[in-house]
């Protein structure tokens, strides 16, 4: 139900939105209408966008109003129901319309349209019952049920693989359609856990032209922990090229026990090392430990590898690229292979940064000494002061 606000009101709503952006256009001084669900969820749209800002280019609108800019005049606008809108991302550029559409389904506004042919403005509403799903451009009907379908065009078909997938025939894998793959580099802080495949499956998928990533499973349990698997990763991928970004892998049950401040520690620690050697880097995770063990700096700062096998996903955050199912089917590749989307042209964005061995790789400051298998850790006590460190075998 919408609240009425007189027109000299200048009430903040929101963090981010005032009731006098909401105003009618027509010129005449008198109330506006607005509806508290269409606010938190433009707030929720703010967030999942990673936005800079949101301008609201029409609010309310009395009737007349309505009818002079071609509505019916009892239209959502006309109820508080509903809000024109530009979404500007981080870079101060507007986000394309296909993707707020995009993410105004997964947030839930009940009506969504693409306005203008430049596909810059987005029209949202909360109206009570049914669902308006439309693009202006071909009229004011429902087009679609599902905005990822209706612009999935943009969209690269993905996969993620790893020494479980066994040998992998590359081209009949691009034959299939599919125009990106994610491939596990490893796990852990030894340089012998480096995935059996890896490097067979980069060779594979570069020699047909499909863009890669990769990835590091960890299991760390602390910042040190993950200093080490961070410079092992490096040591791993050192020499490549990497089209798209590579990912941190955080999921041990035994890690999320660790609690959030801890575990979002160990995420920073990894990422930032990865980061500071020129790498475009993302955080791998479940749509559940997004939610509840990643701090909001992290999410804010990295892109976003989501995993939800779902038809449909809830999750409000940002992300870049989503695994939505781990059963899928692709020729070239036998048996269950995880299943990606991707929503953001990484390639360009990565090589026109000079990242991920598209520029000159950084050298670390203050490497670590090597990790061996066979090292042993020591405390000696001299002149009553302790002293601690590893020992390795020679």
């Amino acid at each position: 139900m919408s609240k009425t606000y007189e027109y000299s009101d200048n009430t903040q709503l929101s963090p981010h939105f005032n009731i006098s952006e909401f105003r009618c256009k027509c010129g005449k001084e008198h109330e506006t209408l607005n509806n508290p669900e269409l606010i938190k969820k433009l707030e929720k749209l703010f967030t999942a966008l990673n936005c800079s800002k949101i301008i609201v280019t029409s609010g309310y609108r009395c009737t007349a109003h309505d009818k002079n800019v071609g509505g019916s005049g009892t239209g959502q606008h006309t109820l508080g129901n509903a809000a024109d809108i530009c979404c500007y991302g981080q870079d101060g550029q507007p986000i394309s319309s296909k993707i707020v559409c995009c993410k105004a389904q997964d947030i839930g506004f009940r009506g969504i349209a693409n306005i203008t042919t430049a596909y810059i403005y987005t029209h949202v509403d909360v109206r009570p019952n049914g669902k308006w799903y439309g693009d202006e451009v071909h009229g004011n009907s429902s087009v679609t049920d599902d905005f990822y379908k209706y612009f999935g065009g943009e969209d690269m078909k993905g996969i993620d693989v790893s020494v479980h997938n066994g040998n992998i025939d590359w081209n009949k894998v691009k034959a299939d359609g599919i125009e990106f793959a994610i491939l596990r580099a490893g796990f852990g802080r030894l340089e012998k856990q480096k995935d059996e495949k890896f490097e067979q499956n980069y060779a594979g998928a570069k020699a047909v032209g499909i863009p890669v990533g990769a990835y590091w499973y960890s299991y760390a349990m602390d910042e040190d922990e993950a200093r080490l698997e961070a410079d092992v990763f490096l040591k791993v991928i050192k020499g490549k090229q990497f089209e798209m970004p590579v990912y941190f892998d955080l999921e041990e049950k035994k890690q999320f026990d660790l609690g959030k401040e801890k575990v979002s520690a160990i995420m920073r620690t990894f990422l930032k090392r990865v980061e500071a050697a020129g790498y475009f880097v993302g955080l791998y995770g479940s749509a559940s430990s997004l939610t509840t063990h990643t701090a909001d700096d992290i999410k804010s700062w990295y892109t976003i590898w989501l995993a939800h096998w779902v038809n449909q996903t809830n999750y409000s955050g940002a992300y870049g690229v989503w695994q939505h199912s781990e059963k899928g089917k692709v020729a070239g590749i036998n048996g269950n292979v995880d299943l990606d989307i991707c929503y953001k042209d990484f390639p360009t964005i990565i090589k026109g940064k000079g990242l991920n061995g598209y520029g000159k790789e950084k050298a670390l400051t203050n490497p670590p000494a090597p990790v061996s298998d066979d090292g042993i850790s020591v405390e000696i006590t001299v002149d009553g002061k302790k002293y601690s460190g590893k020992l390795n075998k020679v």
